[in-house]
């Protein structure tokens, strides 16, 4: 990548999440990091920045990108004045598009936090091709979604045996509130199950898969699990899609990797809640009037007071098995959502900037894009990954 301006640059700055990363690069990365924020209003920019300048006196100087994902000239200028953009710009279908393919087309490193399999799958279709020719690396979901399973996977899978069949459990546990804007993110997914499945089916199709290695998914049942500690719900969301696309692109999963992903919940009644609530949802989202009075419930700018967040935590235990070994280990953190997010997306791009990594290129996960240099800076941020059990 030729010389740059900008190391990072923040796009949606304004918006919850993209000030709680702003806050974060401010506190840990700008001065040695050439930062920059980005967004469509300069008057509510300038508001961000002098708040950044109250933790870190060198923000003063953060210059400011005003760029509208409706103005594609916007984005191209903001792609190529970087090495990095960050995005919190969401629900990622119905904004993401622009930005993806200014960084596609300008060799710029970019990442979301999405979790949005369609989302994901239709940017694969249409810029995967593009970004593998200009060098830019596309990393989806280095949040909540999907960093603590896709890294924790990596993680268990190195200490395991090379060359053997593995397989791995992974038993998320949450104590957190979500916010308005993953409420919408939900809603609209439900209500476009069908547009999903087609991107879905036409990436199956197109996309290359492993020679002599075989990578499959369990979809599992609901279920008492000693293992995990409670009632166990298979979750079909992109975390467990992002596993398997890393263990689909790294030989070291072994030369047949089987990956199971599950919510954990202390009593079956709270499972049975869930399944209903989950089936009605769905049903309505298929209704026009229906799915828009769902939206109003909460505002996509609407999140969880500081209190709340400082309450928050998650637990995600992984069991790996292979080769006669069996490791347990664990990925932990506090407000899932918001404070260990902004700190995955933030050190994710200051990894792409700095450090040096694996060559690749084009739509890639985090474990293919950086793996264990990103691991070693999580670890750094106070983001927990221990070997629990070894046997």
């Amino acid at each position: 990548m030729a010389e740059r301006e900008y190391d990072v640059v923040v796009f949606g700055a304004t918006g919850f999440t993209g000030q709680l990363t702003a806050e974060y690069l401010a506190r840990s990365a700008i001065g040695e990091t050439r930062g920059a924020l980005a967004g469509r209003n300069l008057e509510k920019l300038e508001a961000v920045r002098r708040r950044l300048a109250e933790i870190n006196i060198a923000c003063a100087k953060l210059p400011l990108l005003q760029a509208d994902v409706n103005d594609p000239e916007s984005l191209r200028t903001v792609a190529e004045s970087t090495k990095v953009v960050i995005t919190t710009v969401g629900p990622y279908i119905h904004y993401g598009e622009p930005l993806v393919k200014a960084c596609a087309e300008a060799g710029t490193d970019y990442v979301d936090l999405t979790g949005e399999p369609e989302f994901v799958d239709l940017m694969w279709l249409r810029y995967h091709a593009v970004a593998e020719a200009s060098g830019a690396r596309l990393v989806h979901s280095c949040g909540f979604d999907s960093i603590p399973y896709d890294l924790g996977t990596l993680f268990t899978v190195d200490h395991l045996p090379e060359g053997e069949p593995l397989t791995v459990n992974c038993y998320v546990r949450i104590g957190a509130k979500f916010s308005g804007g993953t409420y919408h993110s939900a809603i609209n997914a439900m209500a476009r199950l069908r547009h999903a499945a087609r991107n879905a089916s036409e990436r199956k199709r197109l996309e290359p898969r492993p020679n002599g290695r075989r990578v499959r998914g369990v979809a599992g049942r609901p279920h008492r699990s000693a293992e995990a500690g409670g009632w166990i719900v298979p979750f079909p969301s992109i975390d467990p899609q992002t596993v398997l696309r890393s263990a689909r692109a790294l030989d070291r999963y072994g030369p047949e990797f089987t990956y199971g992903h599950y919510l954990v919940f202390k009593r079956a009644l709270t499972v049975a809640a869930l399944a209903g609530g989950a089936g009605a949802g769905i049903a309505l989202a298929q209704l026009p009037p229906a799915r828009d009075l769902m939206l109003k419930f909460k505002d996509p700018g609407e999140g969880p007071s500081h209190e709340e967040r400082e309450r928050a935590w998650f637990n995600v235990k992984l069991v790996g098995e292979g080769g006669g070994r069996r490791v347990v280990t664990e990925v932990s953190g506090g407000d899932p959502g918001y404070g260990e997010t902004s700190k995955m997306l933030a050190e994710s791009a200051l990894c792409l900037a700095h450090d040096d990594l694996p060559s690749t290129s084009g739509q890639v996960t985090p474990a293919v894009a950086m793996g264990q240099p990103l691991i070693d800076r999580l670890v750094a941020a106070g983001i927990n990954f221990r070997v629990v059990e070894e046997s």
